[in-house]
């Protein structure tokens, strides 16, 4: 496609080089977590992002997820967070509140700080759907990576 229309515009850049990424991880279904975990951080370190620029911090369950984030963002030291977590649809009512809660909260971390935050909360009905979709956690990556470039971006515009 020809680009050369005049148009500002700002590409998607995944260098990680030089990022100080945040990860907010659930205890709550560990084994998903720790493999959504895995892949995230794999992810970073592809994107170019050091082991030592990435904290990883773990709180019981999703509902837990957006005081870390909103802790972590208040410090000026992260480029992007990542929230990973799993919820798996069980016999009562809580997974919708805790879905939509957990979901709710970490969408407002990130507007009310700006600083971006990928959401890597798994909400599923079985287990055997939150294994199938672990790659969420490089997408995750991929996401917080990518929205760290845009607003410096847009920053120095």
């Amino acid at each position: 496609m020809d680009r050369d229309d005049g148009v500002k515009r700002i590409d998607a850049d995944l260098d990680g080089e030089g990022l100080m990424i945040g990860v907010v991880v659930s205890r709550f279904n560990e084994a998903v977590v720790d493999a959504l975990l895995e892949q995230c951080v794999r992810e970073l370190g592809e994107l170019g992002v050091r082991a030592e620029d990435i904290a990883v911090v773990s709180v019981p369950g999703a509902l837990e997820i957006p005081l870390a984030l909103q802790a972590m963002s208040q410090t000026d030291r992260y480029d992007a967070l990542v929230a990973l977590g799993a919820v798996i649809r069980g016999e009562t009512y809580h997974f919708e509140v805790v879905s939509d809660q957990s979901a709710a909260g970490i969408q407002r971390v990130q507007l009310d700080t700006g600083v971006p935050v990928a959401n890597g909360v798994l909400t599923t009905e079985t287990d055997e759907q939150a294994e199938a979709r672990l790659e969420k956690g490089a997408e995750a990556a991929r996401v917080a990576v990518e929205m760290a470039n845009l607003l410096r971006a847009i920053d120095d515009e």
